[in-house]
């Protein structure tokens, strides 16, 4: 192990491993998750990030499916409408559920939950419909059960949607993110991004501080030209950086983006090999 890998682990950070690769000396670190033992260093056993929490160092793979954990921001597509809840494919083993009683309803945040509610369950969401929501608790069987109990989640729109591995998303102080662009970023913990027009937050307030006709529609927005191409550009640095394993965060996707405006071409011209392979370049130089 060299100088540089050495200051990566006093330091805590995060870099890409494979197997085989050996990580440090097992007489100063403790192997973990991911790691195996041999001749006295600390040898990778799969291809992921390698993390260090004090002395112990594991590596998360690079292909596992999202496992949540209470109080996770995760975005999920609506599978299926049942009698009082919704399934929530939310990218992990199996779907999640909202409740109906874990939704913001017209009329009032704490008001009771009515039958006349549970009948018109496909005018809040309906299959196909992609939401922002909080993990709430788990069920026996361990399925997660999810909240909309805040105006920044609910209902997502005028945006396009980023799948990425669950492992690039770094738990952030916020996972919602706005982009000098014009861009709202929604980054979940369980690899699904949405990327979307910037929408202020008393666009979603009414009166009473709930506005469910903009929460709960399914009309996007008048979207003019620059704002697409914002999003565009946006998506496709996101899908360059996670074709390289970089992690995502705050300060990677502004460096990227902000390096993006410096290239003469078009936004798709971004997807090229060369291309990616100068912002990765420069991405691991600022970091």
């Amino acid at each position: 192990m060299d100088a540089d890998d050495e200051d990566f682990l006093e330091t805590g950070g995060l870099k890409m491993t494979w197997p085989g690769e050996s990580l440090t000396s097992a007489q100063a670190y403790m192997r973990g998750h991911g790691t195996y033992v041999d001749n006295e260093e600390v040898i990778a056993s799969v291809s992921g990030l390698v993390e260090r929490v004090n002395k112990l160092i594991t590596v998360r793979a690079v292909r596992t499916r999202y496992n949540p954990e209470v109080g996770d921001l995760v975005v999920g597509r609506i599978t299926e409408v049942q009698p009082r809840r919704w399934k929530v494919d939310g990218n992990s083993r199996q779907d999640a559920v909202l409740m109906l009683s874990s939704v913001n309803l017209p009329g009032g945040v704490q008001r009771r939950k009515l039958e006349s509610d549970e009948l018109q369950m496909r005018t809040f969401f309906e299959e196909g419909d992609l939401l922002v929501a909080e993990v709430q608790a788990f069920f026996g069987d361990g399925t997660m059960s999810l909240h909309t109990r805040s105006l920044s989640y609910g209902k997502l729109r005028n945006g396009q949607l980023v799948t990425v591995p669950p492992i690039l998303i770094r738990r952030l102080k916020s996972h919602f993110i706005t982009l000098p662009c014009g861009v709202d970023l929604i980054l979940g913990l369980n690899g699904y991004i949405w990327v979307s027009k910037h929408v202020k937050d008393s666009e979603r307030e009414g009166e009473d501080g709930f506005d469910a006709e903009a929460v709960y529609s399914n009309k996007n927005d008048e979207i003019d030209d620059s704002t697409r191409m914002a999003i565009s550009r946006v998506t496709n640095l996101i899908n360059v950086l996670a074709a390289h394993y970089i992690p995502l965060t705050d300060t990677v996707l502004l460096d990227a983006y902000e390096w993006s405006l410096e290239q003469e071409g078009d936004v798709k011209d971004l997807l090229q090999e060369d291309a990616g392979d100068a912002l990765v370049a420069t991405i691991l130089a600022k970091g």
